[in-house]
C-alpha cells in the first residue's frame, strides 16, 4: 500500500468507457492518500479491455451511484486515464466489513441487527429511487466507513449494477451462490425486488449465523432449496428470535417477487424502526457468525487462488500463441469479460455451471407460472 497525494485532474473532462454493469477485469487497489480538498481515497485500477477504443461505450459517470450528500455508497471522486489502464479514485473505507465489527464486538442483539438491516434498506432505497439495482448486495459489500462506534455502514462493488426505468427488465443470469434471488437462476425477466430476497438472505444471516438456503452436499443442491424457496427457522438458534423478525424475512425472502416487501415497505416494518427488536444478547448468534465468516473467508480465499491460477495460466496461453511476452503490460493477456479475482470475486461462473448442468430444474415455475428463458 503506497499513499500519497493524486494529481488534480477535472472529473467533467473523464469519460467512462464502459457501461455500468459491464464486467471489469483484475481490479488492484494501488494506493491511498488524499485528493485536492484533503479527503481520503483509495486508488483502484482495472485493466482496460482488450478491444479498440472506437468499440467502448462512452458512457458519462452516472451520478446516483456517488452523491456527494449521501453516505450510504462508495463515492468515486475521480477518473484518470493512461494508455493502458483506467485508475478509479475511490472513497477510502477502514472500518472493515459489517461481519468483521458484530463478531468483535461485546453485545449482540437484534435492536443492533434492525439497525443494521435499516442501514442496508435506506442505501438500497435510494438506489432503487434513481433506478439502479445493485444485484449484488452480500456480506462481502457491505463495509463500515471508519472504524468509530457510529460510522455509516456503506455499500459497494456495483459492478453487477445497473440501471434501469420501470419498463425496463434484465435477464443476465448473475450474482453471487446463496444471496441470488430465484427469477436469476430461472434466467426470467426480473426487476429491484432481487435486492430485496438479498437483503432477507442477509437479514435471515444476521439472526441466526447461517445462510437459509446452504446444503453441505454442494452448491446444486443449494440452488435447488432456492427455486423451491425452501428454508425454515431452525431449532435451537430460532427458537428466542421474536415474531416480528421472523416476519419480516418470511415477508422477503419470498419466491413470488410481486409478494415480496418493497424497500419502502421494508422500512416501515416494525422490526426494522426498532419498536419490536428485541434488546437481549443473541450470544449463540453470535458464535454462529463467527463461524460463519471464518468460512466466508476461507472460501473466498480458495476461490480467489483458483481463479488467480486460471487467469495466469490463460494469459500465458494467450501470449504464447501471440507471439507476446507475458512481461509485457498487465491486463494486455487476460481474457476479454473475466470478472473481478479476487476475495469478492461474483462467482457468475458458479451460476452459469448450474443452468447448463441442471436445465430440468431451472425449468421449475415461480408461483405455479412457468416462465421463458
Amino acid at each position: 500500500m503506497v499513499r500519497g497525494t493524486f494529481p488534480k485532474a477535472p472529473v467533467g473532462s473523464q469519460r467512462w468507457p464502459w457501461p455500468l454493469g459491464a464486467p471489469c477485469v483484475a481490479c488492484r487497489c494501488r494506493c491511498a492518500g488524499s485528493i485536492p480538498g484533503g479527503a481520503q481515497a483509495g486508488l483502484c485500477c482495472p485493466d482496460k479491455p482488450s478491444q479498440p477504443a472506437a468499440a467502448l461505450l462512452p458512457v458519462q459517470r452516472p451520478p446516483p451511484l456517488h452523491p456527494s450528500c449521501r453516505p450510504f455508497q462508495i463515492k468515486l471522486k475521480e477518473i484518470f486515464e493512461t494508455p493502458s489502464e483506467i485508475a478509479l479514485v475511490l472513497e477510502l473505507v477502514t472500518g472493515g466489513e459489517l461481519f468483521d465489527r458484530i463478531v468483535e464486538r461485546g453485545f449482540y442483539s437484534e435492536r443492533d441487527a434492525a439497525h443494521v438491516v435499516k442501514q442496508i434498506l435506506e442505501a438500497v432505497s435510494y438506489l432503487h429511487e434513481n433506478g439502479v439495482v445493485h444485484r449484488d448486495l452480500k456480506p462481502e459489500n457491505l463495509l463500515y466507513a471508519d472504524l468509530s462506534p457510529d460510522a455509516p455502514l456503506k455499500i459497494g462493488d456495483f459492478g453487477l449494477s445497473k440501471i434501469v426505468d420501470e419498463q425496463d427488465t434484465m435477464k443476465t443470469v448473475c450474482g453471487t451462490p446463496g444471496y441470488c434471488a430465484p427469477e436469476i437462476l430461472h434466467g426470467c425477466p426480473y426487476g429491484p425486488e432481487v435486492d430485496m430476497w438479498s437483503v432477507g438472505v442477509i437479514t435471515y444471516i444476521l439472526l441466526c449465523g447461517f445462510e437459509p438456503f446452504f446444503d453441505p452436499r454442494g452448491d446444486q443442491y443449494m440452488y435447488s432449496r432456492i427455486l423451491t424457496c425452501d428454508y425454515e427457522f431452525v431449532s435451537p438458534w430460532w427458537d428466542e428470535v421474536s415474531l416480528n423478525a421472523k416476519d419480516l424475512v418470511r415477508k422477503l425472502i419470498v419466491l413470488d417477487p410481486q409478494k415480496r416487501l418493497t424497500v419502502y415497505q421494508a422500512l416501515e416494518h416494525p422490526w426494522v424502526t426498532g419498536k419490536a427488536a428485541k434488546f437481549a444478547h443473541m450470544d449463540s448468534t453470535q458464535k454462529k457468525l463467527q463461524e460463519f465468516n471464518a468460512r466466508r473467508k476461507l472460501k473466498a480465499a480458495m476461490k480467489a487462488v483458483v481463479a488467480s491460477s486460471r487467469l495466469g495460466n490463460h494469459g500465458h496461453h494467450d501470449c504464447s500463441r501471440s507471439g507476446r511476452s507475458p512481461g509485457g503490460p498487465q491486463g494486455a493477456c487476460l481474457p476479454q469479460g473475466t470478472g473481478t479475482a479476487g476475495p469478492g470475486a461474483t462467482a457468475t461462473e458458479d451460476l452459469d455451471g448450474f443452468q447448463s448442468d441442471c436445465p430440468a430444474v431451472a425449468k421449475v415455475p415461480v408461483s405455479g407460472a412457468g416462465c421463458e428463458s
